[in-house]
């Protein structure tokens, strides 16, 4: 049985070193590959278009393995739990042993591997060590430190970076979006295409930014301060997320209008992909805050400015040195984010903290 060994890639934007990479492997690929890279950016996608070319013979078997309905590659995530376990982990290892169905090979992709308990890790370990014959894994990850070291060592890394803004934007004018609209919502999203096709149809990407460059006239030293514009910082995402659930939406009525089950797998990833955009405006958001600090630093040196359209009269509000200590406050902040730490206390610690800097 012959495999269609090309990638399909279409509606990915950006990563085409990864692409071209994977394009060549198909043909004899690695019994393991582990990608990383910042959330959002395409590797999910990316996995699963290189587990249709592993194994499709036909462009309708190639939509079946996008529709997670193909009988030879399994996607397994935390399945809306906090961790992904050890019961799930021997499940898909299970699973992998087995003969294909229809192809020459089976791939097993672990989505959000970064969840992944250390029993479940383990586990996996036993079996990378001794791979089935007939069998790709695919875990995929933020940072190659989210697993053991022992896994990592067992796979090709295969590491995404962030995507440039312009060729984001371009990607967005190519498929019909309006330029300055595109180049917003490019610039919001820094860096992830994920991020940007969420967020590009929903009109509040302009009042999003806005209202995270107004954040330095607003904190105070004061806690309860803090607080209070944590939550109001919260809830303005709260348009940009519900453009991201109506997207979701559509892709499952879509599905079910062509007369397809959804598989309780694909619901899965849009639950976690979810809370994953809500973790990326956050981190999204402190970046542009960030920038407006920088900016104030830069513009009273004659330096080049992130965001040319912010008054200088605003960004002379502070000193130069206390610009750059805010900066680093809000970084900070994005890291302990990363940590998992809970978004509310962290902003309403780096906005109490600012409020003490001006």
């Amino acid at each position: 049985m012959t495999t269609m060994t090309g990638l399909a890639t279409d509606g990915i934007i950006g990563h085409g070193a990864v692409l071209a990479s994977l394009e060549r492997e198909a043909g004899e690929p690695s019994h393991s590959y582990l990608f990383v890279g910042p959330s959002n950016v395409g590797k999910a996608t990316v996995a699963l278009v290189f587990a249709a070319a592993l194994v499709s013979i036909s462009e309708r078997s190639r939509s079946r393995v996008m529709r997670h309905v193909h009988p030879d590659v399994s996607v397994v995530g935390p399945e809306g739990r906090a961790m992904l376990g050890v019961d799930q982990a021997r499940q898909a290892i299970s699973g992998a042993s087995l003969r294909p169905v229809e192809s020459d090979r089976k791939v097993t992709i672990f989505d959000d591997a970064s969840l992944m308990t250390e029993a479940a890790a383990n586990a996996l370990l036993k079996t990378l060590e001794e791979p089935p014959a007939r069998t790709v894994f695919v875990l995929v990850a933020e940072s190659e430190d989210d697993l053991p070291a022992t896994v990592v060592s067992r796979c090709r890394v295969i590491r995404f970076g962030r995507v440039p803004e312009t060729e984001v934007s371009a990607a967005l004018v190519a498929m019909g979006v309006e330029v300055e609209r595109a180049a917003m919502t490019a610039r919001i999203a820094g860096g992830s295409p994920g991020l940007a096709l969420d967020l590009v149809s929903d009109r509040g990407v302009g009042d999003f930014r806005r209202r995270w460059l107004g954040v330095p006239t607003k904190v105070t030293s004061r806690p309860g301060d803090g607080f209070r514009l944590a939550d109001e910082m919260l809830e303005a995402h709260r348009p940009l997320l519900d453009a991201v659930k109506e997207r979701r939406r559509k892709e499952i009525d879509e599905i079910e209008a062509r007369g397809y089950p959804v598989p309780k797998a694909l619901v899965d990833r849009h639950d976690r992909a979810l809370k994953r955009t809500g973790n990326a405006l956050v981190v999204t958001g402190l970046e542009m805050l960030a920038s407006w600090y920088l900016d104030s630093a830069s513009a009273q040196y004659g330096g080049p400015l992130r965001n040319p359209d912010l008054k200088p009269t605003e960004l002379a509000r502070m000193a130069p040195g206390h610009a750059v200590r805010c900066a680093e406050f809000v970084m900070d902040a994005a890291v302990q984010l990363r940590r998992n730490q809970r978004p509310r206390l962290v902003l309403a610690w780096l906005f109490t903290s600012l409020g003490g800097e001006t």
